[in-house]
């Protein structure tokens, strides 16, 4: 048995079998042998979810290294269609390659189309959905080995639940994507006081594409980046200050500090306000995925909810004085986004405009009181927690923030009624499947252990 663990290293698996099919036949035939075995069946992407939604457990894995890339393109009308296995920088570079893009991105490219999707991905922009809004059609291979494709006129029903369908509906082979032509992002970032970013955030998200901003949590400075489509052609950082911002500032001497501060506490809340005080000014314009994408080296923790975009400035006063009281101090910046609201059924847009509340902490460092204050914060303004990163709510409490968890859940038992496709996150987020035996992995997102000694 090979032991499977994800980028986080707060989630393992130790499955049964690894297989890496290279068509829908071999895949299928996979699962539909899984199923009579009494096994289940997981599909590995790259393992870029803080939670546990994507270990395998002791069931089958299925590798989807092999199925990638564009099938099918139709410049004309923006419709690609793509392997489920592709990772995003490399749909990224095809279609640009095509002279077309995806219409919003998040800032980490390293998840397939297909983790993406499933665990509700998204970008930034009061205007946009999450990446899951840009799907025309999907193909699954079911629980009994057989295909499906649904769209918005074809099994709408599956459609509207498995854009967003945490891998609990099927294993996903392709996704038919709208693209838009490729186009250039004009990138404004400057630091500004957290209060007066609070204060005009909502005009900020109107008046530009793409807003998000960061902040240090011991500090009262934030980074606000704005990002909008710009006509002329690209300007890009200088490939010099470029390596020296991202590769040296952002990541390995960012790196040196959390450590820094992970062996001398005391020298966190310092070591946040000086990294708040080096921010600085910089325009720059690029492709879209460019500019939307950021490399990131720095291991962490993460926990991300979505709130009612009113909420956001409640929130985030709550959180900044949780803040001061914590035993251990946070090393790691809060991220704050946007997106509109959309009708895929467990979309944690779902049917509201939505800010979104990322924290994090370097990984090795104590996190749980931190985190446990930012979700009962956010869990009393209705915040719905982002199916691929870290959180503690249950079935039960989640389908009191989704008015149509029930109807997955049904169809989900309609689908998948001896739980092939099941783990133990998704037996703790959606209840156990009608017939299904209990999971015999404990999901450390629920009781609080984080995994670590990977190898």
């Amino acid at each position: 048995m090979q032991r499977w663990t994800n980028w986080a290293r707060t989630a393992t698996g130790t499955p049964s079998s690894v297989l890496a099919p290279r068509d829908t036949a071999e895949a299928a035939a996979a699962i539909r042998a899984a199923a009579e075995a009494g096994r289940t069946v997981r599909p590995l992407g790259t393992g870029h979810s803080f939670s546990s939604i994507g270990s395998p457990g002791t069931g089958c894995a299925l590798d989807l290294s092999h199925w990638t890339g564009i099938v099918r393109a139709e410049p004309d009308t923006g419709l690609v269609t793509v392997r489920a296995g592709t990772p995003l920088h490399q749909l990224n570079a095809e279609l640009d390659g095509l002279g077309l893009a995806m219409a919003n991105l998040g800032d980490i490219d390293q998840q397939t189309i297909s983790g993406a999707i499933s665990t509700g991905t998204h970008g930034t922009g009061a205007g946009l959905g999450g990446l899951a809004t840009q799907v025309e059609a999907l193909d699954l291979l079911l629980a009994d080995g057989s295909e499906r494709r649904c769209s918005a006129t074809e099994n709408p029903e599956l459609f509207a639940a498995a854009r967003v369908g945490l891998g609990a509906l099927g294993v996903i082979t392709s996704v038919t994507l709208r693209c838009v032509p490729a186009f250039t992002l004009a990138a404004e970032e400057h630091p500004a006081p957290l209060d007066e970013v609070l204060e005009r955030f909502d005009q900020l998200a109107a008046d530009h594409d793409h807003v998000e901003f960061y902040w240090f949590p011991h500090s009262s400075n934030t980074l606000v980046k704005r990002n909008d489509r710009h006509d002329g052609p690209p300007r890009p950082l200088h490939p010099v200050r470029h390596f020296l911002e991202y590769e040296v500032l952002e990541n390995r001497l960012f790196g040196a500090v959390c450590k820094l501060g992970r062996a001398v506490p005391a020298l966190v809340r310092p070591l946040n306000r000086i990294c708040a005080s080096t921010w600085s000014a910089r325009s720059y314009s690029d492709r879209s995925h460019r500019v939307f994408t950021t490399p990131r080296s720095v291991r962490f923790v993460e926990s991300e909810y979505a709130i009612p975009q009113e909420a956001l400035r409640d929130v985030l006063r709550e959180l900044r004085a949780a803040a001061r009281d914590l035993a251990d101090p946070v090393m790691f910046p809060v991220e704050v986004r946007v997106a509109a609201a959309d009708d895929i059924w467990l979309s944690t847009a779902y049917q509201r405009p939505t800010a979104y509340i990322a924290i994090h902490q370097f990984q090795g460092m104590p996190h749980r009181r931190w985190f446990d204050a930012f979700e009962d914060i956010a869990g009393a303004a209705g915040g719905r927690p982002h199916w691929g990163k870290m959180h503690r709510l249950d079935a039960a409490a989640l389908r009191e923030r989704y008015p149509r968890f029930d109807d997955f859940r049904r169809l989900r038992a309609e689908l998948d009624p001896g739980g092939v496709f099941r783990n133990a996150y998704l037996d703790r987020v959606l209840g156990p499947v009608d017939n299904s035996a209990t999971c015999p992995q404990e999901d450390p997102d629920f009781n609080g252990n984080q995994v670590s000694d990977f190898h």
